[in-house]
């Protein structure tokens, strides 16, 4: 599996960005997909979630209403979108993924730590301006 992620950079607040996560390898049905952001100084935290089949999300209560993931099976990426972006959401964004059996689907509850996940991308920065 690998995840590589795009579309960081620098924005002002209240700007906006969507950053993606290519992913390759196996047949991705059966995952969870997570996007994730580290801080300078700070602990790696949740972001959002997103089942690969199903219709179930979940997000962080710091990002709700402003953030939105998404999925492109046919692209097999995965969106961040980002909106009113506050200088507390720089960080470097990363996406991870996990298996989760055949047949088994996200529900859009749990999976919000970082050894929920098996592989990881490398990053992408989100610098916020004031």
């Amino acid at each position: 599996v690998q995840l590589v992620e795009s579309g960081g950079g620098l924005v002002q607040a209240g700007g906006s960005l969507r950053l993606s996560c290519a992913a390759s390898g196996p047949t991705f049905s059966y995952y969870v997909i997570g996007w994730f952001r580290q801080a300078p100084g700070k602990e790696r935290e949740f972001v959002a979630a997103i089942s690969w089949s199903a219709d179930s999300t979940s997000n962080a209560d710091s990002v709700k209403g402003r953030f939105t993931i998404s999925r492109d099976n046919a692209k097999n990426t995965v969106y961040l979108q980002m909106n009113s972006l506050k200088p507390e959401d720089t960080a470097v964004y990363y996406c991870a993924a996990r298996y989760l059996g055949y047949k088994t689907y996200y529900s859009g509850s749990g999976y919000y730590a970082t050894d929920d996940y098996d592989y990881w991308g490398q990053g992408t920065l989100v610098t916020v301006s004031s």
